[in-house]
């Protein structure tokens, strides 16, 4: 069983124990979130697809911790005028585990 869920305007396929990282949610460290955004339910070969949601739909995850991505490094540059600028992100991401798909 899976499910393709949306959230912070990306989406993932998860499968119950599956672990993933996503945009920062509000939630703290040891809570357990609900997905309510879950575009495809595939339950033993019995696809549902929503549209654009699936009714009645959800994934229960627990937040295992919340940490910061990867450093991205931007770099800006004018030929012959001398200006170049220099820019870092870092994206701030909650660490997921999915408990079940309800459906």
């Amino acid at each position: 069983m899976y499910a393709v869920v949306e959230t912070g305007a990306k989406q993932y396929k998860v499968t119950p124990g599956d672990t993933l990282e996503v945009e920062r949610l509000q939630a703290d460290q040891g809570n357990t979130v609900t997905l309510d955004r879950v575009l495809l339910v595939n339950k033993e070969g019995q696809v549902t697809v929503g549209m654009p949601t699936v009714s009645n739909a959800s994934v229960v995850a627990d937040v295992v911790k919340h940490i910061r991505g990867e450093k991205v490094t931007t770099f800006k540059m004018k030929k012959r005028k001398g200006y170049h600028k220099t820019q870092g992100h870092r994206q701030e991401l909650t660490v997921l585990k999915i408990k079940e798909i309800k459906a």
